[in-house]
């Protein structure tokens, strides 16, 4: 494993963008409002031969809400797992007491502590620097992580504090495996099976609606195969987002969805298939993702709320029927061995490789089974195919008069291909391609020689 380095301090002094810049990305969420990180980011920092794993936490605050006790445990657990902790604390506001309490905490667990003092663009360093002097640290260092400055320095300061690593190897185990995009609307249980899966508290759980702000990656293992877990933010409707911060959230939920591999839509039992949830399962499927249904809460339902659920699903799904559907408790575990494996089949198939001639005999015995119906007199013609990609499997049709193909018949035949190569859980898309006339725009003009023959020719047929 790489060596860890945990940023820490009060909300709002520039925790995400310091993230970013160590971590060369734009992977946490960044506004001009406290309380924005609420769970533990990772992300890796890479140094030439060098690297270490960051994590952007959230801020440490007295508050006695929920959400705030959840975050603070977040932060500690950081801390917990770090080598070295940079402790960041803000020029402009100077040393306050919030300061001071953190720092205790800190030393409680007798890592390294660096002191950066952020946001120092266009104040004495040496007045800023001086302020937080009776804090007693040895390594303290001016930066600003909004322009970059004194970046260097940190570095240097963090490479000191850490064990040397080989890279190569550690970074190669950084984030692989299947990845996993856990979504659905607020408050359905995405975080309490990312959570479950685990079996720690890696994720804030919380009834209120929204906790989950940015998309947090997770590796695991389960049974010698790795995951990738990702936590998204909630997805409501648009007429319901007001706040930038959700905005952004929806942004990156949006962005998790186009790199993972499956999607697992999470529905919550006790409510039914709502228009959102339709929504959500939208988002998916014009990402082209693998698809498993979640249907969570399942152990609190009735058997007669279960009939009814099972009813709703089948009608309100009716669109997706190659997608499974799994019936799981995220909060007691049931049913979650079922689901890794329903993850594994929609992964499989949509990665699956089949070669030309596989294909074009599909085709065949599909068009032998139903012909496609006629259009103006005309029937189109189906050639052959050929296979033209995974992540969604993607099949690329040729022949003539293809743009007439009704769709119910296009329908017909991804369903066929889906039955025929026994692919589980994932869209199957046509690609149709009609052939070119070749002599299409070309002038028809004939030579003099071919004139003067045609004329022969004609007056020869007359004569007879």
């Amino acid at each position: 494993m790489l060596p860890v380095v945990a940023l820490v301090g009060r909300p709002n002094v520039g925790k995400s963008t310091l993230f970013n810049v160590l971590t060369r990305s734009r992977d946490a969420l960044v506004a001009d409002e406290p309380g924005v990180t609420r769970d533990r980011h990772y992300g890796t920092c890479r140094l030439g031969s060098s690297a270490f794993l960051v994590i952007d936490t959230g801020g440490f605050t007295d508050a006695k809400e929920l959400l705030a006790e959840a975050t603070v445990r977040q932060s500690l657990a950081a801390v917990d797992e770090c080598q070295v902790a940079v402790f960041m604390v803000d020029a402009k506001d100077g040393l306050l007491a919030a300061d001071r309490v953190i720092l205790e905490q800190l030393r409680r667990f007798g890592r390294p502590v660096i002191l950066a003092v952020n946001k120092t663009d266009g104040r004495d360093v040496e007045q800023a620097l001086s302020d937080f002097s009776e804090l007693g640290l040895r390594s303290v260092l001016a930066i600003s992580s909004a322009h970059k400055r004194g970046i260097d320095g940190l570095l240097g300061s963090i490479l000191r504090e850490l064990p040397e690593t080989s890279a190569e190897d550690a970074i190669a185990l950084q984030m692989q495996g299947t990845k996993v995009a856990i979504i659905g609307r607020p408050n359905v249980g995405k975080s309490t099976l990312v959570n479950r899966l685990l079996g720690e508290e890696r994720m804030i759980e919380s009834a209120i609606p929204g906790t989950t702000r940015d998309a947090i990656y997770v590796s695991i293992e389960r049974n010698g195969v790795p995951y990738v877990l990702v936590d998204t933010a909630g997805v409501r409707r648009k007429s319901k987002v007001e706040e930038v911060i959700e905005k952004f959230s929806i942004i990156k939920t949006l962005q998790a969805l186009e790199d993972a591999q499956v999607a697992v839509l999470m529905i919550d039992a006790q409510e039914g298939v709502t228009d959102q949830d339709a929504s959500v399962l939208g988002l998916a499927l014009q990402a082209g993702r693998a698809l498993v249904v979640a249907v969570n809460k399942w152990d609190d339902l009735s058997p007669y709320q279960r009939e009814r659920c099972v009813s709703e699903l089948d009608r309100k799904l009716v669109f997706v029927p190659w997608a499974e559907r799994l019936f799981i408790s995220a909060k007691h575990g049931s049913g979650l061995g079922d689901l890794i494996a329903a993850v594994d089949r929609a992964a499989a198939s949509a990665a699956a490789n089949f070669g030309a001639s596989e294909v074009t005999k599909a085709l065949e015995l599909a068009v032998a089974s139903n012909n496609p119906p006629m259009v103006s007199g005309h029937a189109p013609k189906l050639r052959y195919a050929h296979f033209g990609g995974n992540y969604p499997p993607r099949i690329v049709i040729h022949g003539n008069r293809l743009d007439s193909l009704p769709q119910s018949y296009v329908r017909y035949l991804e369903n066929f291909f889906r039955k025929h190569f026994r692919l589980s859980g994932t869209p199957v898309v046509l690609d149709l391609r009609r052939g070119e006339n070749p002599f299409a725009g070309k002038k028809n003009v004939l030579t003099e020689k071919q004139l003067q023959s045609r004329k022969r020719l004609l007056k020869h047929v007359k004569k007879r």
